[in-house]
């Protein structure tokens, strides 16, 4: 009974965990959305403006071939023509419109592509372990957490494109990966502050490793003190200010990583250079 209990606490714990992380990135998500929506909304108001002067110069070059199918008063609408389009500026509007339309598809795409990774990244998970393209599921995860990173860290990712699909709980495997890269940020913002003299860097990379598929996520942050790395993953553990997090980002990451999975954690760190840490899943369940 106590085992069910402890089990039940340890899962609600870590949906709380995620529902916590979740709720973190919602005003960062719309943040991200934000930006990409002004300039489709700025485009495509220029493309209204730009299509009504277009309109002008169509009525007019109707008219011109209504009076030349006539053979008469044609240098007048031809002038008159002319005037509009130096008007209008035609070749700028010519040149700028298939540019306007470029971003705003590209805008458009960018906001597709935080939802379809926000989507991926809250699906309730599973109890069953399933084949996983980790990479895709690293990549869904940064771009959701892309708020939390990007004032303070330059992201990069060096991924094993051969790197076969993983058996694991997606789901949790989504949390401990935010949970890193938050940690990250966290470190080099210690450093950098707000990034605005410079910034930090965060890489991600992914490798087969004989029978493991091995993560690695580097800091340029601060580093963990020697005298409290063994500790980083006990339960509420943290050197973070009250209200500034639960403490629990690695212990759950720990719990996932060792105790589901059958996989390994560690960590390398050099006080003042950063911080790396290491997960390695078993390719076979």
């Amino acid at each position: 009974r106590d085992i069910t209990e402890r089990k039940l606490l340890e899962r609600q714990l870590a949906q709380a965990q995620k529902l916590e992380s979740i709720g973190q990135l919602a005003a960062g998500i719309a943040h991200e959305i934000n930006t990409p929506t002004q300039y489709v909304g700025d485009n495509t108001r220029f493309l209204k403006e730009g299509f009504e002067d277009l309109d002008r110069l169509v009525n007019e070059y109707q008219e011109l071939v209504k009076e030349l199918s006539e053979k008469g008063g044609f240098e007048e609408s031809i002038e008159r023509v002319t005037e509009i389009a130096d008007e209008i500026d035609l070749e700028y509007l010519r040149e700028e419109i298939p540019l306007a339309i470029k971003q705003s598809l590209a805008g458009v795409e960018r906001v597709a592509k935080i939802v379809r990774a926000m989507k991926e990244f809250s699906h309730p998970g599973s109890d069953e372990k399933t084949p996983t393209d980790l990479n895709k599921a690293i990549e869904n995860t940064v771009t959701v957490a892309r708020n939390e990173w990007k004032y303070v860290a330059d992201l990069e990712i060096d991924f094993d494109e051969k790197l076969p699909p993983v058996p694991c709980l997606p789901g949790e495997m989504n949390q401990v990966i935010l949970n890193m890269i938050v940690n990250a940020s966290h470190a080099i913002a210690d450093v950098v502050g707000d990034g605005a003299n410079g910034k930090g860097t965060i890489t991600i990379r992914t490798r087969k490793e004989e029978e493991w598929a091995e993560i690695r996520i580097e800091d340029t942050g601060a580093g963990i003190p020697e005298e409290i790395r063994e500790r980083i993953f006990d339960p509420f553990f943290t050197t973070k200010e009250v209200g500034k997090g639960t403490g629990q980002g690695l212990s759950i990451a720990h719990n996932v990583i060792v105790d589901k999975h059958g996989g390994m954690i560690d960590v390398e760190s050099d006080a003042g250079k950063g911080t790396t840490f290491i997960i390695r899943l078993p390719l076979e369940d």
